[in-house]
């Protein structure tokens, strides 16, 4: 079943905003000093890279600066001071840990180690297609900020160490000290920071949300009675304002960061799993999940201190745009990611206008791996470990290269940092050298 708001003649002028905010929001990414990817999807939590990359790829792919063995597990990587940064699964002292990894970024020699806890995955773990399955481990990305790397991991402990060293400076065990409350298959959430806060969700009664102190670990607040998803937060500005939106079982949640008051709120529905992030598309926000939940989309308004949120479509199922995991990321209007529910090897990509819900275009064959935007164009990371560069136009399906970098099952996030694409798979990662032929001596 499909009901969608007629949008009338201010289409233009939406459309008009919308491109508007996709340009100052690359702006914005581009007066960032250096070529870091320090947060899950990004600098700013919304898929862009603001590098430019080769877009002509030889036969055999691009030049491999180095691979590792990584196992275990869909934590993507971050890069920041020529350190990067994931989860993996590995055995210690006789019981399989998730292990926070620091690696050179030029050569992928581990620097150090820690143990984060023993995982117990609560279900799942073996889907995928029949060639393909298995490497269940943690979910969620660490983040880095200046000279501190923060973890959340599958069983709500925060911890933050030191990048250089790997030294622990606090923890908080959310389940133990705010009554935290999990979900099915463990949480795969990333810490957000905004400021001088880290904010989470996981706790308990009137502490479901909880923003920390990134140098102390104190709590400055917490607040409501939600249940997570595994939907990692997202920051963003809507009105002048800035908010962060908070995907939980009701809904999605808009608070202020430094107080923790909300701002406004989207009923949505839940069923077993929403994990992919809300995406910020001027004053409309775009939300997805699956398991027969699908999309939907509500326009944000304020009134002096006043806000609302109205739904503008909704589309039900898992056709034509139930996200069940991968975020998609917005380019001029336009959302393009992988919009399927366990089609696993088989699930398209797609470009869909944001302002509709209508389908521009897809092309089968990715499966439920990831994508990111790189300099207006995409790159698409498959369940197979196959990444593909993609015009980013919503005119028809544009291929410009495509190689096999990765052996495994690739439900992370590809990650491009200095003119680098940095990849993993539940059994390995790569490095890949990418420089612009207009750079290349």
């Amino acid at each position: 079943m499909i009901s969608r708001s007629v949008l009338g003649s201010g289409r233009t002028a939406r459309l008009q905003t919308l491109v508007a905010a996709t340009v100052v929001t690359g702006l914005m990414t581009m007066s960032m000093a250096g070529s870091d990817w320090p947060a899950y999807r990004g600098p700013l939590g919304n898929g862009h890279s603001k590098d430019k990359i080769q877009t002509s790829w030889p036969d055999k792919g691009p030049k491999v600066l180095w691979k590792v063995a990584s196992p275990g597990g869909f934590s993507s990587f971050v890069v920041a001071d020529n350190r990067a940064f994931c989860l993996e699964l590995r055995p210690v002292e006789g019981a399989d840990q998730e292990v926070l990894v620091a690696r050179d970024a030029a050569t992928g020699s581990e620097i150090w180690t820690q143990a984060l806890g023993v995982f117990q995955a609560q279900r799942g773990g073996d889907d995928g297609t029949s060639g393909n399955r298995g490497g269940d481990g943690p979910r969620s990305t660490p983040t880095i900020h200046g000279d501190k790397v923060y973890t959340l991991s599958v069983h709500l402990v925060l911890q933050c160490f030191e990048a250089a060293t790997g030294k622990e400076v606090w923890k908080r065990d959310l389940i133990r000290e705010h009554s935290g409350r999990n979900i099915t298959w463990g949480n795969a959430a990333s810490p957000l920071i905004v400021g001088d806060l880290v904010l989470v969700g996981g706790g308990g009664v009137g502490q479901s949300l909880i923003a920390f102190n990134r140098m102390t670990g104190v709590a400055e607040w917490k607040s409501f009675d939600e249940l997570i998803t595994h939907a990692t937060p997202v920051v963003a500005e809507i009105h002048g304002q800035q908010q962060v939106l908070f995907f939980v079982q009701s809904g999605v949640l808009s608070i202020q960061p430094e107080t923790g008051v909300e701002l406004w709120r989207y009923k949505f529905p839940f069923n077993i799993s929403s994990a992919a992030s809300p995406v910020v598309a001027g004053d409309l926000v775009y939300c997805s999940a699956g398991y027969k939940v699908g999309a939907g989309a509500a326009r944000v308004v304020r009134n002096g201190d006043i806000w609302s949120a109205t739904e503008i479509y909704r589309f039900r199922g898992d056709q034509p745009l139930a996200n069940h995991w991968s975020t998609p990321v917005l380019v001029k209007g336009h959302l393009y990611g992988m919009f399927q529910f366990k089609e696993y090897g088989d699930g398209p990509v797609k470009c869909v206008d944001v302002l509709t819900g209508k389908v521009e275009w897809e092309k089968p064959g990715f499966g439920p791996g990831n994508v990111i935007a790189v300099n207006h164009q995409i790159l698409a990371l498959s369940d197979a470990g196959e990444l593909v560069l993609i015009e980013a136009t919503p005119s028809a399906y544009q291929e410009l290269a495509r190689a096999k970098v990765l052996e495994g099952k690739c439900w992370t996030t590809p990650v491009v940092a200095g003119s680098r694409i940095f990849a993993r798979s539940t059994q390995e990662a790569v490095c890949l050298e990418v420089v612009p032929q207009s750079a290349q001596r």
